[in-house]
Order: C-alpha cells, then sequence, then structure tokens
C-alpha cells in the first residue's frame, strides 16, 4: 500500500518489535494501534484520515521476536506501548488521548488452582531445557482453556482467529502457557485513575458478550476523571474526539 513501511524498533528489554508505519503527507496527528495483524484495514482508514499510524504485533506473536512463542504478558506489552510512543516521538509525535475499545474487564479464570499449578509445572520443565507448553486459543468447543470468559463462540472470536492466520502465515493460533502466569499476576484497573488528565475515549460494542457493558462502564468509564467521553460508535467519533483533545491541547 502507498504510504505504508515496514518498520522496527526496539524496547528497552533489547527485542526488536515489527510492524508498519503510515505516514502521513502532512504532519498532524498519530496513532498507535496493536494488534497490528487484525487491525490493518481499520489503521489504513485512520490513515485515509490524514493519520500517521503505527500498527504493530505485540512481542512473541508472528515476526516478532521474544520467547517463549506466543506468550501473553501484559505488564511487558505495556512497555512497549511506552517504547512504541518514543518511536512515534521521533517522527515528532506526542501524546494527546487515550482510546480504549471494549476493555477487558474479567481476568479470572474458572480454573485458578488447575491453571496456575500447570504453570510453574511448565516453569520446572522449561528450566530443564525442554520448550515451552502452548495451549490452543479456544478448544473445539469453542471455550477458553484456562476458563477466562465466556461467549466466545458468540462473538465469533474463532473467525477472527481464522482471518488472523490467513493474514499472517507467521500467526499461530496458540498462547503460551506461560501466560496465564502473567495474566494472574497482572493487576491493571488500580492504574487506571493516573491516565487523568489525558483526555480519555472508552468506546465499547451494543451487546458484548466477553466483557460486559456495565462492568466496562463501571471499572474503566467511571474511574476515569474528565475529560472523558464513552461512545457506542467507533471509527468516525474517534476521529472527532481526537481532533477536539488535540485542539484543547495547543
Amino acid at each position: 500500500m502507498k504510504g505504508r513501511e515496514d518498520i522496527s524498533f526496539p524496547p528497552l528489554d533489547g527485542l526488536t518489535l515489527r510492524g508498519w508505519l503510515y505516514s502521513a503527507s502532512q504532519k498532524g496527528l498519530g496513532i498507535i494501534m496493536k494488534p497490528g495483524t487484525i487491525i490493518n484495514d481499520v489503521a489504513e482508514y485512520y490513515f485515509n484520515s490524514g493519520f500517521t499510524v503505527l500498527s504493530y504485533d505485540p512481542r512473541s506473536i508472528g515476526a516478532r521476536d521474544g520467547t517463549p512463542r506466543n506468550e501473553y504478558n501484559p505488564v511487558k506489552n505495556m512497555e512497549d506501548y511506552m517504547d512504541a510512543l518514543t518511536f512515534l516521538k521521533s517522527h515528532e509525535m506526542r501524546h494527546k488521548a487515550v482510546i480504549t475499545t471494549a476493555p477487558l474487564t474479567i481476568w479470572e479464570f474458572k480454573k485458578w488452582k488447575q491453571v496456575l499449578s500447570k504453570c510453574m509445572k511448565d516453569r520446572e520443565s522449561r528450566l530443564a531445557g525442554n520448550k515451552p507448553v502452548n495451549l490452543p486459543m479456544l478448544t473445539e468447543n469453542g471455550e477458553q482453556p484456562a476458563g477466562i470468559g465466556e461467549n466466545f463462540e458468540g462473538e465469533s472470536v474463532q473467525d477472527i482467529i481464522t482471518r488472523s492466520v490467513e493474514m499472517q502465515p507467521n500467526f499461530i493460533s496458540e498462547t503460551a502457557l506461560s501466560s496465564y502466569y502473567h495474566i494472574a499476576a497482572f493487576q491493571p484497573f488500580g492504574l487506571i485513575p493516573f491516565v487523568s488528565p489525558t483526555p480519555a475515549m472508552v468506546t465499547y460494542r451494543e451487546h458484548d458478550g466477553i466483557s460486559p457493558i456495565l462492568l466496562q462502564r463501571e471499572m474503566v468509564y467511571d474511574v476515569l476523571k474528565k475529560p472523558k467521553q464513552d461512545s457506542e460508535r467507533v471509527l468516525d467519533e474517534q476521529i472527532a474526539f481526537l481532533h477536539r483533545s488535540r485542539a484543547a491541547k495547543k
């Protein structure tokens, strides 16, 4: 695509993260989006609206560095956002606002004891030189192996996974077992008040079977301080919000 280039940038721990940079023809607003492989059409929508867009996949997934492969580590991913912002600053971008779309509010496992026990055994096995254990993202019955959330079948999550595999040959629809230890240790909600006074927007679907709308409002939106906005409309409303936030900070 014209205007898109392959890029790479190093997070603080020395890995290499790779993705795409859509450079706007004129200096203006920039936005960081991930996972990049799944949301190329969204990135192009922002780019066609005059935004510079940095789109990249998380560490250890696809062509990105990091081991164990397909490990989801929320803390490391959050740190990578910081380093992605530093990369954009080299293109004269500065943070103006935060947008979260359908934030996950249920971080508890239905199988806490079994999952964490297996995580520890996996760690012991890796110390002995064995390969990490990976699990399917969803079982054949459409369930999450660790028992996080529900209604994945109703939300067509398997279709999203299938599309990701088709778009990115290096993408493997598995999750490292160690991911569930990192998820269990992650406590994001205590950090939400510190987003302010940066303008924040929460967008959500009218019906969300995985992360209930009521919880998104109570645990995320209501905790944020002004300036803030919530909406069931997505792209056009997000673009308008970003323009307003930029104008307010001038």
